[in-house]
C-alpha cells in the first residue's frame, strides 16, 4: 500500500470536516464521549494480532513488549473515558451570594472543548503515544475533534489504528468528521496543519527538533494556538553517598538495566548518574561496567535513529574529559545499538553544553563530582526534564534540601530510590516538566489529567437556569463534582 503525502487541498479538506464536527461533537454527553473510547479500546482488541505484526514489521520491537503497550494503550482510553463521565475535570463552579447589597451577579463556570486538535504520532511508542494513544484519547475525551498525523516510521500501523477509530465512530453513530488521518513524511505536512487557522491546539511526543518547530510555527500564527510537545530528557539521577555505601551494586543493577531498556529508546532513560568521589562510587562504577558489557546490541527503531545514535555518540565520546569505560562485549550489527558507559569529571560536564543533551539510545554517563557543593553546581545546571532522581536514606534526604529544592524547580517528577523508566497510567503521575522537555510544565501527556491540555474556561453570568448544562444548574442533582461558593459540594 501506498502512504503517499497529503496535499494541501487533502489537508483543507480534513479540517474543514473536523471543524463542522466540531461543533457538534463538543456538545456531545460525557457518556457519550465515555461510549466512543471504549469502542475504539474494543476495536484495537479486536485488531491485536494485525497491529502488532505491522508494528513489529515497522519499528524492530518485539511482540511480547507491543502486547504490552497495546495493553496500556486500551487501559488509556477506557481509564480517560471513565475519567471523562466523572467530570471532575469540568471544574464546574457556582458563585452567588443571596445577602449582598446591591445584588451580585450570579457568575457559573466550566470548562469547555478548545476544537480541532492536530496530533503527531510519536516513534518509539507506536500504539501508546501515536493515532490511538493518549493524546488522541485525551483530546476526544475533552470534546474536541482530533487530526492525526501519521508517523513516517510506521505508516501501516498508524493505518490500521486509524480504521479501528473510525469504525468505533461508525458503531457510536457519529460523524466520521471527528477524527481523520493523514499521511506526511514532509516537513511540509506538519506545517500545513498546525498553521491552519481553524486548528486549535497541537499535541506532540518526540525529539527536541521536532517539537521545538511546531512550537515555533504555533506562535508565527495570526493567532497562536497551545502546542503541548513532549520533546525528551536526560532524566538525572542523584547518588549521595551513605546509600551508595549500603547498596552499589544494587543499585548499578537498577540503573543499567534502566538506561539500556527498549535499547534505550524511551524520553524517560535515565541518561545522567551524579555521584562524589568516593570508594563506594568506584565500586558502583566498576559493577555499572560489569553489566553493561554484558549487554546485548539490539535493533533500533529505525535506520535514521540508528544514524542519529552512532553520530551523537561518537561526538560525545569525543569531547574533552569524557571517558569511554565500557560497553558491549559484542559489536553492534547492522541497525543495532551497542550499550555505551561514559565517565566525565563535573568541571568538565558543566563546561560543557554538548554533554547536557539527551542522547537517544543506550548511552549513559557517570558525572564525579569532587564534594556536594560540585554536586549543587550540577543540579543548578540542570535545564527542565521530565524526571530527576534521588537515590539517598531517608537522613541524607533530611539534610539535603537546598539540593532536594533545586530538583523540584527543574522537572515534572520526582523520584526517591527508583528509576525512571516505567510511567503510570493514573490521575497522580505527572509526565511532563520545565523547557526544554515539554513546551509547557503545567500539563503532562499521561493520565486522565492529560484531558486539561484541550479545555478553557467559561464564566456565564446571570444566566437562564434552563439555558446551562444541567451540572451547572442551581437544583440539579448532578454527581459531578463542583464548587458553590468556593466549597466543593
Amino acid at each position: 500500500m501506498s502512504y503517499s503525502d497529503f496535499s494541501r487541498s487533502q489537508i483543507e479538506e480534513c479540517v474543514a470536516k473536523s471543524y463542522a464536527a466540531f461543533s457538534t461533537y463538543s456538545q456531545s454527553t460525557l457518556a457519550t464521549r465515555n461510549q466512543l473510547l471504549h469502542a475504539i479500546a474494543s476495536e484495537l482488541e479486536k485488531q491485536r494480532s494485525a497491529l502488532v505484526a505491522a508494528a513489529a514489521l515497522e519499528t524492530n520491537l518485539p511482540e511480547a513488549r507491543l502486547n504490552n503497550e497495546l495493553n496500556r494503550t486500551i487501559f488509556q482510553l477506557e481509564s480517560y473515558g471513565d475519567a471523562c463521565e466523572r467530570g471532575y475535570w469540568l471544574e464546574a463552579s457556582i458563585d452567588q451570594d443571596t445577602s449582598s447589597q446591591p445584588v451580585k451577579p450570579v457568575i457559573k463556570k466550566h470548562m469547555i472543548p478548545m476544537g480541532p486538535v492536530v496530533v503527531y504520532g510519536s516513534s518509539n511508542f507506536p500504539f501508546a503515544y501515536s493515532t490511538a494513544g493518549g493524546d488522541t484519547a485525551s483530546a476526544l475525551a475533552a470534546g474536541c475533534t482530533v487530526i492525526v498525523k501519521a508517523h513516517p516510521a510506521h505508516p501501516k500501523t498508524s493505518s490500521i489504528a486509524a480504521s479501528c477509530i473510525e469504525k468505533a465512530i461508525a458503531t457510536c453513530q457519529l460523524q466520521s468528521g471527528i477524527f481523520a488521518h493523514v499521511y506526511g513524511a514532509s516537513f511540509q505536512v506538519g506545517e500545513w496543519l498546525v498553521k491552519h487557522p481553524l486548528i486549535s491546539a497541537v499535541a506532540f511526543t518526540g525529539s527536541f527538533t521536532g517539537g521545538k518547530q511546531l512550537f515555533d510555527w504555533a506562535a508565527q500564527r495570526a493567532i497562536p494556538v497551545p502546542v503541548f510537545a513532549e520533546m525528551g530528557s536526560v532524566n538525572p539521577v542523584f547518588l549521595l553517598s551513605e546509600k551508595l555505601e549500603q547498596e552499589p551494586t544494587q543499585i548499578a543493577a537498577q540503573l543499567s538495566a534502566s538506561y539500556t531498556l527498549g535499547v534505550g529508546q524511551f524520553c524517560t532513560k535515565p541518561g545522567l548518574l551524579i555521584g562524589m568521589e568516593s570508594e563506594a562510587l568506584n565500586l558502583f562504577c566498576d559493577e555499572m561496567i560489569k553489566l553493561t558489557k554484558q549487554i546485548q546490541p539490539s535493533q533500533l527503531l529505525h535506520a535514521g535513529i540508528e544514524h542519529l545514535y552512532r553520530t551523537k555518540s561518537e561526538q560525545l565520546i569525543a569531547q574533552k574529559g569524557v571517558e569511554l569505560i565500557a560497553q558491549s562485549q559484542q559489536q553492534a550489527g547492522v541497525g543495532e545499538g551497542q550499550a555505551l558507559l561514559t565517565r566525565v569529571t563535573a568541571s568538565d560536564w558543566l563546561e560543557n553544553k554538548l554533554l547536557h543533551q539527551e542522547n537517544f539510545g543506550p548511552y549513559t554517563q557517570i558525572i564525579v563530582c569532587k564534594n556536594y557543593a560540585e554536586l549543587l553546581l550540577v543540579a543548578q545546571a540542570l535545564e527542565g526534564q521530565l524526571t530527576c532522581t534521588l537515590m539517598a536514606t531517608v537522613s541524607e534526604a533530611k539534610a539535603s534540601q537546598e539540593l532536594i529544592r533545586l530538583l523540584e524547580q527543574r522537572c515534572g517528577r520526582l523520584i526517591f530510590n527508583g528509576v525512571p523508566t516505567g510511567v503510570e497510567v493514573c490521575k497522580s503521575m505527572h509526565h511532563g516538566g520545565p523547557f526544554p522537555a515539554t513546551t509547557d510544565s503545567r500539563f503532562g501527556a499521561v493520565g486522565a489529567d492529560a484531558i486539561k491540555r484541550f479545555i478553557r474556561p467559561l464564566a456565564y453570568q446571570n444566566w437562564p437556569e434552563e439555558l446551562l448544562p444541567d451540572y451547572l444548574q442551581d437544583n440539579s442533582l448532578t454527581s459531578i463534582p463542583r464548587y458553590r461558593n468556593g466549597v466543593i459540594e
